[in-house]
């Protein structure tokens, strides 16, 4: 396989896995664009390496980068958390700001759909509750 679609491949399915990892403690959200090229960076040649022949879906590259933690890279190993929590939080966030923000919405948006309200909330300069600011830059809308 050519090594820029192997490279294209990989960021895909960290992207993936990515989204199926368990959730850990974390204080700041990370985009996924991010996430993918910081696990590409510091796992891709871990994953090359040691995962070789595993089918490419984040489940079965999640249980390889596991199972071969006695060989994972150092880097790897520090960034592969962090990323994984930041992912995970900013997930949370997006699943959650509808009902965080009800509230605000209702008092400064109306009757707006849910596109047009984030929009509304997210371009708010007042009005908007401290837990549903947060959720917003948790997500990345704002």
């Amino acid at each position: 396989m050519d090594l820029t679609l192997r490279l294209h491949a990989l960021r895909a399915l960290l992207l993936a896995l990515l989204l199926a990892a368990p959730a850990l403690a974390s204080a700041q959200t990370m985009n996924f664009e991010e996430a993918a090229a910081i696990l590409g960076a510091s796992c891709g040649k871990d994953l090359d390496d040691n995962c070789r022949g595993v089918n490419l879906d984040p489940t079965r590259l999640k249980d390889c980068i596991l199972r071969n933690q006695d060989v994972v890279s150092a880097q790897c190993k520090a960034d592969y958390p962090r990323v994984f929590s930041a992912v995970q939080q900013r997930a949370a966030a997006r699943a959650g700001v509808f009902k965080v923000c009800e509230r605000d919405a209702a008092k400064l948006c109306g009757g707006a759909q849910k596109a047009d309200m984030l929009q509304c909330l997210a371009s708010a300069k007042r009005g908007v509750s401290i837990q549903c600011s947060k959720t917003i830059a948790d997500a990345g809308y704002r």
